[in-house]
């Protein structure tokens, strides 16, 4: 790359642009406020890009502290009523067989019939523009090109919890309907690092639909107000993964970003995700973990997966992969973990986070697992501080308080106790291993945890391929093959 800098444009990121102000988002509650909050100083242009939406998301629960209608839908259609040059556009991956039966209003009415049906100036599209069995996973929020969300969240519903979790929450339901504690990270930047993801959500509209936007150019503010930059003044990296198309090349960067940022890891490797399913980011990770003198690596996932295909495809992957770790954990560097409450429920972990040293945060929409490396479209953003650069001394130690605010969120702790007994034990691992407790607390992945995650699914790629097949036949040929061996 010429230097020891890991985001390397054209390589290991599409873009490096500057955001006046950054802030990382932990956990629904606070993503959906703060949407709400900048959305509402919105004047020209909402666009909302994600794998799922459903009109009937609500962004508060509990006391209301923000104007406008609580849910999705209502909320958007106020706004334009409110601001007479706004318009909005929701672009959604299409999750069905069959576009034209795909939805957005409350997930089944057709999105032809509600462009028919609704304002001139909302406009809903479904996007179709990928290989068969792909999905569009990036999760933007841009609004008029000024301010941009960037995570793993979408704006649908059963997404939303608050940091603490509790095992008897009243929020944590959807009409009626109780569902279970769940963990998410995003974050929000500004400045020309807001233009950028806003060129890439036009890029993806124009794609999905032959309508070419034009840039946005704010004069008023539009951060949202109540959310706290975490930084000021500072570059964000932005990396992609876009699978191959006709007219396209597929583009690899979130996996060589993570690839770059594992070897170049001294003393800790933390990371938290959906999944652990990448073969080549996993056999990087125990590469490290044979090293005599390499980094720490903790690892926070879901206790299993959230529904029965996720059970049989990633938990499986999982099972044969962690296998790899293990056996590569020679100098017991190694903590794989999952989350529960205070009353010992699994938290399912959503995030998408990676944070290497004091050196380099990701967050965003790609999860460990092979199709998020080059089938289905991701994007995430990531910030770096330069070794080399006593400038950046800001940034490292906003990239620890991360991952230290993290972790001490999963073990039920404070971040003072979590960084004392770092001290005290001189390692990242075996602190959290002496501050594991009863209660809301990291419990770890053990031969136990992962028994009967085993299936044939885990020994081929139909399901999760690393890139676009070049024969869907030999593709299903393979998967069938799986079976009977």
């Amino acid at each position: 790359m010429g230097d020891d800098r890991l985001l390397a444009p054209g390589q290991t990121c599409w873009r490096i642009e500057r955001a006046d102000q950054f802030a990382y988002i932990i956990d629904g509650a606070d993503y959906f406020r703060h949407v709400k909050a900048a959305m509402l100083r919105a004047h020209h242009r909402i666009i909302l890009a994600g794998w799922d939406f459903d009109a009937r998301t609500t962004f508060e629960r509990g006391t209301k502290t923000l104007p406008g209608p609580n849910q999705l839908g209502a909320f958007l259609y106020w706004m334009l009523r409110k601001r007479p040059a706004l318009e909005t556009y929701v672009l959604k991956s299409n999750l069905r067989l069959l576009p034209a039966f795909d939805g957005i209003w409350f997930g089944v009415t057709p999105v032809a019939l509600l462009n028919q049906i609704s304002s001139k100036r909302m406009h809903l599209a479904i996007d179709g523009a990928h290989p068969i069995g792909a999905v569009h996973h990036q999760k933007i929020v841009v609004i008029d090109d000024a301010v941009a969300f960037c995570g793993g969240v979408d704006l649908t519903l059963d997404r939303w919890d608050t940091r603490a979790h509790r095992h008897d929450s009243r929020g944590r339901r959807t009409m009626g309907r109780r569902y279970g504690p769940r963990h998410e990270v995003a974050a929000a930047v500004d400045g020309a690092a807001a233009r950028a993801l806003g060129e890439q959500a036009r890029a993806r509209w124009l794609t999905a639909t032959g309508q070419s936007l034009e840039p946005v150019d704010p004069k008023h503010v539009t951060w949202p107000r109540g959310l706290e930059p975490t930084l000021r003044n500072v570059d964000v990296g932005i990396a992609r993964t876009l699978p191959e198309l006709e007219d396209r090349r597929e583009v690899r960067e979130v996996e060589a970003l993570n690839l770059a940022a594992i070897a170049a890891a001294r003393d800790t490797i933390y990371l938290e995700n959906q999944y652990l399913a990448a073969r080549r980011l996993v056999d990087a990770l125990a590469a490290r973990l044979r090293e005599a003198d390499g980094p720490e690596i903790v690892i926070v996932i879901p206790r299993r997966g959230n529904n029965p295909l996720e059970r049989g495809t990633m938990d499986s992957a999982r099972h044969r992969l962690i296998q790899v770790l293990w056996a590569a954990d020679e100098h017991q560097r190694l903590g794989v973990y999952w989350p529960v409450t205070d009353g010992g429920e699994p938290i399912y972990v959503h995030s998408k986070v990676l944070i290497t040293d004091d050196r380099l945060l990701r967050i965003g929409s790609s999860n460990l697992n092979n199709r998020s490396l080059g089938f289905d479209s991701e994007c995430d953003i990531a910030i770096e501080a330069q070794s080399n650069n006593p400038e950046h001394d800001a940034i490292r130690r906003q990239i620890t308080s991360v991952r230290h605010e993290l972790v001490s969120e999963h073990l039920g702790v404070s971040i003072g106790e979590l960084e004392g007994a770092m001290v005290e034990c001189g390692s990242f691992v075996k602190a959290i291993e002496a501050l594991r407790g009863d209660g809301k607390t990291l419990r770890p992945v053990t031969e136990e945890t992962v028994a009967g995650e085993a299936s044939p699914l885990a020994e081929n790629d139909l399901m999760d391929p690393d890139h676009v097949p070049r024969s869907l036949t030999r593709s299903v040929q393979r998967f069938i093959a799986g079976f009977r061996n």
